[in-house]
Order: structure tokens, then sequence, then C-alpha cells
């Protein structure tokens, strides 16, 4: 479950996530199974992943959750199917801005799944470079381009 601060975006976020989650489906996606708004209060529901997020496991190589090379190259090819699928598969081209280890969940087998669409942007699939008047998502984790005009995206 998230619960999304009220202060942020007039609600904005719960929409655009709500919005973004109803239209995808994939392996490597975590499922919306519902949400809740009462008045300022807002919560999404998503399917149960037991082992909480890709941060817990790679923050320390020697921890007792370090989940060993093998799997998180099989980890890493997950997360890169599901941002393909988000960036071809779908309708429209979906732009995460967010993806970090917070915000990769990992079910019952360590399967990853991208999670919390909060920052989001829809394009149309023939539309390539994608314009940005402001940088979106998490310091350190943004990609070059918001940053640099000398970087250009692939279509």
């Amino acid at each position: 479950m998230k619960i999304l601060n009220s202060s942020k975006c007039n609600g904005e976020e719960f929409i655009n996530e709500v919005g973004t989650m109803g239209r995808i489906n994939h392996v490597n996606v975590v499922c919306l199974v519902g949400f809740c708004a009462d008045g300022f209060r807002r919560a999404l529901v998503y399917e149960f992943l037991p082992n909480d997020s890709l941060e817990k496991f790679i923050s320390l190589v020697d921890s007792y959750f370090f989940l060993g090379w093998e799997k998180l190259q099989v980890v890493a090819l997950g997360i890169a199917k599901g941002i393909e699928y988000l960036h071809q598969g779908c309708d429209q081209r979906i732009l995460h801005f967010d993806i970090k280890p917070d915000n990769i969940l990992l079910d019952q087998n360590f399967n990853p799944k991208i999670s919390d669409f909060g920052l989001t942007k829809l394009c149309a699939k023939d539309q390539s470079p994608v314009s940005m008047t402001t940088a979106k998502g998490t310091m350190c984790y943004i990609v070059p381009e918001v940053f640099s005009r000398n970087f250009r995206s692939m279509p």
C-alpha cells in the first residue's frame, strides 16, 4: 500500500498514478489492485509483494540480504523488460522518471516489479525527442538528458 502525502500537487500525483496503472499489465510492473480517495487522504493498493524493495537487497554486498550476482542479473533483466514494455509495449509511451531501487518491488520469487508511477509522463509512440520543462524524479537517479542538450533520446 502507498499512502500519498496530501500536500503534493493537489492530488495530481494520485490521479496520474491511477490513470497510468490502469493502462498497463506486465509481469515486471506492479499491479494496482485498488485505490481510495477520501477528501485529502489518498491511498493506492498494490498487489502483495513480500520481499519489499530492491533497496533492501543491494545496499551492502556483505549483507545477510544480498541476493548474489546471478540473481541480481536476473533482477536487472526483469527491470529492463519492464522499462522496455513501458516505452514500447503500451498504446502510449510511458516515461517513468523515478526508476530507483526503492521503486522496484520484489515478489516471493524475487521477480522485480516497477512501482510508483506518480511522476510518469505519457507520450505518443512516434514522439521523439520528448520535451521537458522541469526536472522530475529523485536526484542521483535522473537521466542525463534532463540536464544537458548534448544527450539525445533514442527513438
